[in-house]
């Protein structure tokens, strides 16, 4: 297969236009679930130029910023005429979970779940079990911890997903990104910048310098609600054993919209496969 045969086309693709602010792309994220837009600049001749991918990672990493050329990913790019393997060893190796269609133009997108489901209906061949392609490292929280705790937990850990524990150390969900967003909101402040009144005789002081009273400096933040991650999470896990073919695993991916399952051997969590590692079958 080629990019052509599971790329999501330009037509079907939501964009962010140059100049345009992280309200609106807060607000793509939001309402269809994306966890990355393309950005473009409109041109007068043929279709619109590619100029950058702004991902739900950096909205969070980067609250104060509101220009989108400030907050664009700098991700590889790829052709209509590139075969999939090669597509899922650039995606691995460079972490990247989409990847725009530049040929000249802005042409489109192929994402890690478009790679999947052509795994997942057998347009794909691959082979091998979750078991040889899952990792027993797994991101774990406590599921009684804020919500802001958790994503700052996925954020050290450079993972879209953490394992929801109990007391008792048994999973009870899963947290991702996505469901992070999807509760978020950019809201508006002040920032005071403090007194200007400091004792004359003071070492810090400057000499002659007069107070001139408190400053305000807007700002801009995402906040994150403070319950517990058990209030966010997704209790009904969708599980596989080292067993299970990774064409199964795709179409469990495919069919409940998520990006990782968790592997057990009976009830027990012993690791956890994503979907960037089924794609490493395709090329090994």
């Amino acid at each position: 297969m080629n990019v052509a045969d599971a790329m999501t086309p330009r037509e079907d693709v939501v964009t962010a236009e140059l100049p345009g602010t992280r309200s609106d792309i807060l607000e793509y994220l939001q309402e269809r679930s994306f966890s990355a837009v393309p950005v473009v600049k409109p041109t007068d001749d043929n279709g619109p130029e590619y100029r950058g991918l702004i991902s739900r990672e950096e909205l969070i990493e980067q609250p104060n910023e509101d220009q989108l050329v400030m907050l664009m990913d700098d991700v590889p790019t790829t052709t209509r005429e590139t075969n999939l393997e090669d597509v899922a060893r650039t995606m691995v190796e460079e972490n990247a979970r989409r990847v725009p269609v530049v040929d000249g133009d802005f042409e489109g997108i192929i994402t890690v779940t478009d790679v999947i489901h052509a795994i997942a209906t057998g347009d794909q061949a691959t082979e091998g079990t979750v078991g040889d392609y899952g990792s027993t490292n797994v991101n774990t929280t406590y599921e009684g911890a804020p919500l802001p705790v958790a994503e700052r937990g996925l954020s050290y850990a450079n993972v879209p997903y953490t394992v929801a524990l109990s007391e008792d150390g048994e999973m009870t969900g899963v947290l991702t990104e996505v469901d992070i967003i999807d509760v978020a909101r950019i809201v508006e402040g002040e920032e005071e910048t403090g007194d200007n009144f400091p004792d004359q005789d003071s070492q810090w002081s400057w000499e002659g310098i007069k107070g001139v009273g408190s400053r305000y400096l807007p700002t801009r933040d995402i906040e994150i609600p403070n319950g517990p991650v058990s209030e966010f999470m997704t209790d009904d896990v969708v599980t596989a054993s080292a067993e299970t073919s990774l064409q199964d695993a795709a179409q469990d991916m495919i069919s409940n919209d998520i990006e990782q399952i968790p592997m057990v051997t009976g009830e027990q969590l012993v690791g956890i496969v994503r979907d960037i590692d089924i794609l490493e079958a395709l090329y090994e």
